[in-house]
């Protein structure tokens, strides 16, 4: 079976009940997307934390070399990566206590879709994270 995104009722209930964002590939580059996209999210209300092996810290958060190296909750993994690193974020996603993982627009991979589903994870590809809350949530 392909994978399919949540409808949009789901997608909308996730982003208003999550409060902390795990972001996996987060550069401390201000013209990046991934910079932008966070602080946007950041600025929304929500606590960022960066997941990066080669920075030490940005938007003012702590950078985490891993997923498993975070040791507060985290309620949604938002990826920024090639769509062939997934099945390894994906992985790692699953030795967390969070459930719900979300790869940016242009981001698929089905075998980490099939995996996160396998191990219970509400999973959300090729989206932009910014614009599903800039539409969804008011």
């Amino acid at each position: 079976m392909a994978w399919k995104n949540p409808d949009n009722e789901e997608i909308k209930r996730i982003l208003k009940e999550t409060k902390t964002i795990a972001v996996v590939g987060l550069s401390n580059n201000p013209e990046r997307t991934s910079y932008q996209i966070a602080k946007a999210m950041q600025d929304a209300g929500y606590k960022i934390i960066p997941v990066n092996p080669m920075i030490d810290e940005v938007l003012g958060e702590k950078a985490y070399s891993s997923l498993t190296d975070i040791e507060e909750g985290i309620d949604l993994i938002n990826v920024f990566r090639r769509s062939e690193f997934l099945p390894e974020i994906a992985k790692e996603a699953a030795q967390t206590k969070c459930n719900v993982f979300w790869a940016q627009q242009g981001v698929i991979n089905e075998d980490a879709y099939h995996y996160l589903k396998e191990k219970g994870f509400k999973v959300i590809m090729d989206m932009c994270i910014k614009v599903a809350h800039s539409v969804l949530v008011k």
